[in-house]
């Protein structure tokens, strides 16, 4: 009994052509935080307006979180009724 070869349904690439990264929906917004905290002076914060999150401020937070976690930065945040502030923490 011989096995028929079902073509495939999908088309194949090389594995060099996959690409590694991931752009998740708030890669924009947490890439313009971590570039102005690496440009902020000690003793201040960046304040982001809730407006301008494109999302929840939990998930924006949560997604912060796992950027600067993989990049062994040190952050805090805050929030009031309107702003994100996100701040450098040193390890003094």
């Amino acid at each position: 009994m011989s096995a028929a070869r079902v073509p495939a349904h999908f088309k194949t690439v090389a594995q060099l052509e996959v690409p590694h990264s991931r752009n998740g929906k708030h890669k924009k917004i947490v890439s313009m935080i971590l570039r102005d905290l690496e440009q902020l002076k000690d003793g201040a914060a960046i304040r982001v307006p809730l407006s301008e999150l494109g999302d929840s401020k939990e998930n924006v937070r949560s997604a912060l979180n796992r950027a600067t976690r993989k990049i062994r930065r040190n952050v805090a945040t805050a929030t009031d009724d309107n702003f994100l502030y996100i701040w450098n923490v040193t390890n003094a």
